[in-house]
């Protein structure tokens, strides 16, 4: 299954690094003492690769997409809430909406396989591959066309934002369980291990969603043989698929991506394995309360920037974590410095 080929530079580069840590060691405050703010600082400017790289425009991507898994009963709501939401999102109503109105930052809702359909509107981008994904448990969840063509509406959105930070999230009845099914493939994890209730799970509901996700995996694991890109194509959702090209090509454009939770996290394992230079490029917003995913970012060695308990998706941690990196660059660039404060320095 060919694709595009990305160019993804790594971030390391010492010079820079010494640069950069010299100016925030001469911020007027203790070395160190804005703990994981200097840190967040540093690695933004080395994605940017500049020791004076601004942060001003910031934009929300929620990604969202319906599954043919849900034919297993599996989820206690219907797939019809994905739209519902998405009009929701649209309106206002949403976490998102709400959240990112307060922040300040623009949230975009895109379409990316939603059963129904929306008339084109303010906040809305209408992208569909196909009105839902087919049943992973039975067969691959898209075509190798749909795909990539989910790849590259994700990456066009990324390269046209003209934004210096992303974040990412998603809306999709189902996703869960194809973000589980992507952990088991990518990471060779037994499904009981990355299942967990999603949208409210519980029972007999909860026992009929692992045994879809483990045949489901169990179908796909010989064909996947190890590529990332082939395991997407059968277990993944559009919408995973199109934020994984949206990773990609903002990597590749130099523009830090702020991951949300469980599901987000499964798009960005995919763009890791396809391209490992990509990680240094991403934020992961927080540890969710989804089963499996502190799991992942411990054994993945990732220290998320917040721990909140939350578990809605949407992008919503996505969006208190950009407002953390945004603080930390704002006392980057606005704090004095001792020199030009007047202020002593540290006795050697």
């Amino acid at each position: 299954m060919a694709h595009e080929n990305w160019t993804i530079h790594p971030v390391a580069d010492a010079s820079l690094e010494r640069e950069i840590i010299a100016r925030l060691n001469n911020l007027t405050k203790p070395v160190g003492s804005l703990g994981l703010l200097e840190e967040l600082a540093l690695r933004y400017l080395l994605c940017k690769r500049r020791v004076d790289a601004p942060l001003s425009m910031m934009q929300i991507f929620t990604l969202a997409g319906d599954h043919g898994i849900t034919d297993e009963k599996i989820t206690p709501y219907p797939s019809e809430v994905t739209y519902q939401m998405v009009l929701n999102m649209v309106r206002g109503g949403a976490a998102i909406s709400v959240m990112c109105r307060k922040a300040g930052i623009g949230c975009t809702v895109v379409d990316m396989g939603v059963k129904g359909a929306f008339h084109e509107q303010p906040g809305l981008l209408i992208r569909k591959i196909a009105p839902g994904t087919r049943n992973f448990s039975k067969e691959p969840a898209m075509s190798e066309k749909e795909c990539l063509k989910a790849l590259d509406v994700g990456s066009q959105l990324a390269a046209g934002s003209g934004c210096d930070l992303l974040g990412i999230g998603e809306m999709g009845i189902g996703n869960t369980s194809s973000a589980s099914a992507l952990y088991s493939l990518l990471l060779d994890v037994d499904p009981l291990e990355t299942v967990g209730i999603g949208t409210g799970s519980v029972g007999v509901m909860l026992e009929r969603k692992k045994q879809a996700i483990m045949a489901g995996v169990s179908l796909h694991k010989k064909a996947a043989s190890g590529s990332p890109l082939e395991a997407l194509r059968r277990v993944g959702g559009f919408e995973i698929a199109g934020l994984t090209g949206m990773i990609l090509a903002a990597a590749e454009s130099r523009i830090p991506v702020v991951v949300d939770g469980f599901v987000a996290s499964a798009a960005a394992l995919a763009a890791i394995r396809m391209e490992p230079e990509t990680r240094g490029y991403l934020f992961f917003a927080h540890a969710s309360a989804e089963a499996y995913h502190e799991t992942f970012l411990k054994n993945e060695g990732i220290r998320p920037i917040l721990s909140l308990d939350m578990r809605l998706g949407e992008g919503t941690g996505s969006l208190l974590a950009m407002q953390i990196i945004a603080q930390a660059m704002e006392c980057y660039h606005r704090m004095a410095t001792f020199q030009n404060a007047g202020v002593s320095g540290k006795e050697e």
